[in-house]
């Protein structure tokens, strides 16, 4: 998704690779990508993606939507920042069920 790349592109360098890394750890194992990489968000639909086992400021929120593993948005992680971590959801949200509507 276009805007999650810009999220993406916006991260300090070491976040940004951080970021990178558990994506491709979720590319590779899917949903075999457990605690402490990945948890369910509560109240939601979507899973959080937590980079460096969950000690990054930054998560990637994301969803199964048929056989691809869709990133709808990356934002902060809810301690560091509960009004971004909301925007961030919601912003997930909107953008994957977009996605899923084309």
């Amino acid at each position: 998704m276009e805007l999650a790349e810009q999220e993406l592109a916006i991260l300090p360098e070491t976040e940004r690779r951080a970021m990178l890394n558990a994506l491709e750890k979720l590319q590779v194992l899917g949903q075999l990508l457990g605690a402490p990489h990945t948890s369910q968000v509560k109240g939601s639909s979507l899973r959080e993606l937590r980079p460096r086992q969950g000690r990054s400021s930054w998560r990637a929120f994301y969803r199964r939507s048929g056989e691809l593993l869709v990133v709808g948005a990356i934002g902060p992680e809810a301690v560091k920042d509960r009004l971004g971590f909301g925007r961030a959801l919601k912003a997930a949200e909107e953008r994957i069920a977009a996605f899923e509507s084309n």
